[in-house]
Parts: C-alpha cells; sequence; structure tokens
C-alpha cells in the first residue's frame, strides 16, 4: 500500500491485490457496502461522474486504473493509450481523499501470461464491437471478472457509453453467479456534444471539435427513425459520412437493447439503440444514443 499526500489529505492506493483484500477486509462491517468504478485511466469527468455517485451510494468506493491488454486486438492502440497515473490520483484526491484506488500491475492481475477466459455472451459479443474487436469481449469479461473476485464489491458503475460492455458485464455476472449489481450510468458529453473518452486527449483541437458530428448524426438518426425504418435510417448515415474526408465511418447500427441484435422491423414493444464507431485518423470514437 501506498498513501499519497496531496494538499494535507492522504489516500490510499494498492498495487497488489493481496494488500487490497486485507485493507477492505479490515474496514469491512456487516452493514456496510463497497462501491466500485472500475477504469483504465485518462480520468475524465464522466468517469468523477460514476464515482460521485458511487461516493453517495456507499460506504467505500475502490476505483482501478488499470490498461488491460488482452481487451486490446490492436497492439498499437494498447501502446498508445493514454497513461497519466499522477494526474489521475490528483483528479481522485481532489474529488475525495476517501477512495481507495487499486492501480495493480499485468502481473498481480494475470499471474504470469495475460490470457483471455472464453466466455458464452449468449450472442451479445457477436454484434457491432465484437464483430470489428474479435476477442475483445472475453478480454473484458476477464478483466471485470478478475477484478470483481479481488474486490467483492457490492455495486459496480458503468457508463452507457459502452453500452454493449455495460450488457456484456451483466450477462457475465448473471452466468458466473457473482453477487454485483452492475449500475448503468449516463453518458457524459464536452461542451460540443462529443462523448468524453480517455481517447479524446489523442484528437487534435480541430478533431475535437470537428467530432461533434458523431453526436449530431445519432440525433439524427434518432429522429429519422421516428418515420423511417431502420435499413433507410442506416443507408442515409453511410451516404453522409462517404461525402465527410475527416471521419471514416465503421458502422452504424440500430439495435434492440436487450438482444443487440439489428432492428429489421420495428416493434412499439421494444426498446431501440443506435450505435456508431468512426475513426478520426487512427483514433476510433464509438458513441450510442437511446431512440424511444
Amino acid at each position: 500500500m501506498f498513501a499519497f499526500n496531496f494538499n494535507n489529505t492522504t489516500m490510499h492506493i494498492f498495487y497488489g491485490k493481496a494488500a487490497l483484500r486485507d485493507y477492505l477486509k479490515s474496514i469491512k462491517t456487516s452493514n456496510s457496502t463497497i462501491g466500485f468504478v472500475p477504469t483504465m485511466g485518462a480520468l475524465h469527468q464522466g468517469h468523477l461522474a460514476l464515482m460521485q455517485k458511487s461516493l453517495l451510494e456507499n460506504e467505500n468506493t475502490v476505483v482501478s486504473i488499470f490498461v488491460n491488454p488482452t481487451q486490446f486486438n490492436n497492439p498499437e492502440d494498447l501502446a498508445k493509450y493514454p497513461r497519466t497515473l499522477e494526474e489521475d490520483v490528483k483528479k481522485l484526491t481532489a474529488l475525495s481523499p476517501e477512495i481507495i484506488l487499486y492501480a495493480p500491475t499485468v502481473a498481480d492481475i494475470y499471474d504470469g501470461q495475460p490470457l483471455s477466459q472464453s466466455f458464452d455472451f449468449d450472442g451479445l459479443e457477436n454484434q457491432m464491437e465484437g464483430e470489428f474487436r474479435p476477442g475483445h469481449f472475453n478480454g473484458v469479461g476477464t478483466i471485470v471478472k478478475r477484478l470483481f473476485e479481488i474486490v467483492e464489491p457490492t455495486n459496480a458503475y458503468f457508463g452507457e457509453k459502452d453500452f454493449q460492455q455495460l450488457q456484456i458485464v451483466k450477462k457475465m455476472v448473471a452466468k458466473t453467479n457473482l453477487n454485483v449489481n452492475i449500475i448503468g450510468c449516463p453518458i457524459f458529453r464536452e461542451s460540443n456534444n462529443l462523448a468524453m473518452s480517455s481517447r479524446n486527449e489523442r484528437l487534435s483541437a480541430p478533431e475535437r471539435e470537428e467530432a461533434a458530428i458523431i453526436y449530431k448524426t445519432l440525433t439524427i438518426s434518432k429522429e429519422k427513425f421516428e418515420t423511417n425504418s431502420a435499413k433507410s435510417v442506416a443507408k442515409w448515415i453511410q451516404k453522409s459520412f462517404e461525402k465527410n474526408t475527416h471521419f471514416t465511418l465503421e458502422y452504424f447500427v440500430i439495435a434492440d437493447e436487450a438482444t443487440l441484435l439489428p432492428c429489421v422491423r420495428k416493434n412499439k414493444n421494444k426498446k431501440y439503440r443506435a450505435f456508431i464507431a468512426v475513426f478520426v485518423n487512427n483514433i476510433r470514437l464509438i458513441d450510442t444514443i437511446s431512440l424511444n
């Protein structure tokens, strides 16, 4: 354990799971709850909002910062992912020195070779992100399951920007009988409505401003979906990006929120959501919006 002193406050930081477990056992009472926010660092206001919610709803809050290698199918993306632990610690301490930080090494998490466990997510893993990032959700399931087993949280908080991941985590918890409540939280956006993401730090100032087109596209798709089929909306989105020289559309899908299967014919009893992935140079950005 390391106690980080900032502005005369002390925050508990753990780099090893054994020490973290011992500490959590020492502060646990019969009625206390643990809130948990797993992150990969480069913290932004969206992350901090999840933590604030956990602080309000639980006696103790644990935050993890770990760039998980098993969920990256692109080695270049893994290498370039921002790592800003010192700045992250300052943000956490400013939010609340009572936050407990777990910042493990790959060896501490994986006890040797970092390998993914294989999961059956009932097909959720085959759509959208799963189609374009092979093995990604096995990596997500593996790291989240391991973190849950280490922290043993009562409640865990995830942002809805990664809505497919949120559904994947809920499915993994149900199938592995882990005793944790998964809480989805609204997307936090920048002033131009770009969804907050650690990857945004890699954008140039002009790119960051122009990326407002992503959310604008989603809002237009929501309007069009009221009177048009999912297929025709998708076709319009694809054509609009063909004319854009700065952004490359990887996918746009309107899907059933529960199954994540693409919408073929609208059903008034189902909830639908639009999902989008866009490249700005080599930087991949995703976003989503509820359609009804």
